[in-house]
């Protein structure tokens, strides 16, 4: 058996408002694989076969924010996460998140999926601290030093 990891790709955005804060989803507990806690994330999913990263982008966010319309969009980094997903019985694949900076337009109305319990707006700061249970340390610095 190969000793090399395999990975999924997760398109996240983020999405910021007109005073510079960011859009977090809490997470419903009972829709994580094998996972029982909550946590804050960023809207987002993996490409389906065919997808391109702007298709996957505008899919995740109108299923999980209820937002239509997103702009701008601009990639931001790409961060191997410190979630793994079950595939099988034993095994499981790693989770490489590329995330797209972009922006909704100041009327946007936020409507949850079943995949969330809550969202809010979040200053550069508190999002980094928030993300830090799936994001790598170095990402959450950048975050915080939005401006």
């Amino acid at each position: 058996m190969s000793s090399e990891d395999v990975f999924h790709l997760g398109i996240k955005a983020l999405i910021r408002n007109q005073v510079g804060d960011v859009l977090l989803m809490q997470v419903n507990p009972a829709k994580l694989n094998g996972e029982h806690k909550d946590y804050w994330d960023l809207p987002g999913g993996r490409v389906q076969k065919g997808d391109s990263v702007e298709d996957t982008l505008k899919r995740e966010v109108l299923e999980e924010t209820g937002i239509v319309e997103i702009a701008n969009i601009k990639s931001a980094s790409m961060v191997l996460s410190n979630i793994r997903i079950p595939v099988g019985k034993e095994e499981s694949v790693g989770l490489i998140l590329s995330v797209y900076v972009c922006t909704v337009p100041e009327d946007a109305k936020v409507v949850l999926s079943d995949e969330h319990i809550a969202y809010n707006w979040f200053a550069p700061a508190k999002t980094a601290e928030l993300l830090r249970v799936k994001y790598p340390s170095d990402f959450c610095e950048a975050i915080a030093g939005l401006k």
